[in-house]
């Protein structure tokens, strides 16, 4: 390959918000990216959860660089204060920015794989003057090669939700039940999906924003269909950062959603059951028996929702050297500043190319594959994320190091991985802490009291 591979594209997987982001910057820095989007449109996977609300209004969910690329066309920004679902940010701002973009968006088009051209992983002569080559096929099945002088990975992880199991594995039966379980957060508007969990016994599996979310929403159903409850399961304890920062929350959205998933408890129209992980889904007759570590057994569900997280698909990248840490499958001088065991989404430490950096020089992940397992993602995040590597990759370094972002505080730890330590059930009872210690527990009005029953 004797082409200089500053006459290639950048090459951009995914056309998500991050993702169109990074093309907006590059063509900022005159620049010319090639965007790879593997669904039929912009926004593929954000459509799959266009009926949820996001917590950042839309002052944070527009790229600047984005925004001076569709001003020209008559977009109407919209107001900055109003919360946008997952359907309107696609409609009123990921779809215009990709019609802007034009033929430098491809769709139907899923990465394969990246390597060094005529390099494998093991190869070091001559690696860094090769550019990439980048393996795809189209939505006709046809395969193609395409060459970048860069590669920037926004794909996302929303393709690899965590398995149930309390130990990071599908738990025993769990692929089996497969028809019964879902990994996203259900859409009750639409009449199936609301038939399936109308009148029956869920459990919701997480402790997240997506299970508040779920709560929330299975809550009001209940309201309406008699019969309806859902047994809330969480690997940790309760405590009093369990539902977030709610009025304290910088973000007030996620603090109004976590006051509501507590209202649901508070109410009855859910049961909790904390220091629960899953080792087994059991059948008992129709319906199914989840079982934990500790050989406790609940009471009999209908459907599960298991919002246990995501996790990043890396195998298309697996002939390139990647610098991961070992826990959280994120770049190495990333994972200190985003690990969930210390960080919240607010006390993340702004982030541009020197921690986005692997040992294969050019290669970037950005968004929230970035960040690996840690579920702490802001979209202003990955927008400073690729502002910095597109001003690297234009030879730019001081404005890629000179990282400025200022990210809403959560008001709560974040604190996922202290549940199993005592000092840190100790901790949250004097005040100063984020976990508590793992109990079987069950709260809100009428619900069951014996060992079992939820």
């Amino acid at each position: 390959m004797n082409a200089p591979t500053t006459d290639l594209p950048v090459v951009v997987v995914g056309a998500g918000p991050i993702g169109l982001a990074a093309a907006a910057h590059l063509i900022e820095r005159g620049l010319e990216p090639l965007v790879l989007e593997a669904g039929a449109s912009a926004g593929a996977a954000v459509r799959e959860w266009g009926h949820v609300r996001l917590f950042s209004p839309w002052a944070e969910v527009v790229d600047p660089a984005a925004e001076k690329l569709l001003a020209p066309t008559g977009w109407v920004r919209p107001d900055g204060a109003a919360y946008p679902s997952g359907a309107d940010w696609v409609e009123r701002y990921l779809q215009p920015l990709a019609a802007v973009l034009g033929d430098k968006v491809r769709f139907g088009t899923r990465v394969t794989g990246v390597s060094r051209v005529g390099r494998d992983r093991v190869v070091d002569s001559g690696r860094e003057e090769q550019p990439f080559t980048v393996h795809v096929t189209h939505a006709d099945g046809t395969e193609e090669r395409l060459t970048a002088r860069a590669v920037i990975d926004a794909s996302g992880t929303w393709t690899a939700p965590s398995p149930l199991g309390g130990d990071g594995l599908p738990a025993l039966g769990e692929r089996a039940a497969a028809d019964r379980i879902s990994y996203r957060v259900p859409d009750l508007k639409d009449p199936a999906v609301r038939a399936r969990y109308a009148g029956k016994r869920t459990a919701v599996i997480g402790s997240g924003a997506s299970a508040f979310t779920a709560l929330a929403y299975l809550a009001d159903l209940a309201k309406e269909a008699p019969g309806t409850h859902t047994t809330w399961i969480l690997r940790r304890g309760i405590s009093g950062s369990t539902f977030g920062g709610g009025e304290a929350d910088q973000l007030p959205a996620r603090g109004a959603l976590g006051l509501r998933a507590k209202a649901a408890v508070d109410e009855g129209y859910a049961d909790a059951v904390t220091g629960f992980r899953t080792r087994e889904v059991g059948k008992s007759g129709e319906q199914l028996v989840l079982v934990a570590d500790d050989g406790r057994r609940l009471a009999p569900v209908d459907e599960i929702i298991a919002l246990t997280g995501f996790r990043p698909d890396l195998s298309f990248l697996d002939e390139l050297r990647l610098g991961l840490d070992e826990r959280l499958q994120a770049p190495v001088e990333l994972a200190p500043l985003i690990d969930p065991n210390v960080h919240s989404c607010g006390t993340v430490y702004p982030h541009g190319v020197k921690e986005l950096s692997h040992p294969e020089q050019g290669i970037y992940l950005v968004g929230m594959k970035s960040y690996g397992r840690a579920p702490t993602f802001l979209a202003m995040t990955g927008y400073e994320q690729v502002r910095s590597i597109a001003a690297a990759l234009a030879g730019d370094q001081e404005a890629a190091e000179r990282v400025e972002l200022t990210l809403p505080e959560t008001g709560v730890c974040g604190g996922a991985g202290l549940f199993d330590e005592p000092e840190a059930a100790e901790a949250d009872q004097s005040g100063g802490g984020c976990c508590a210690a793992p109990t079987t527990l069950q709260i809100g009005v009428g619900a069951p009291t014996s060992s079992g029953g939820c």
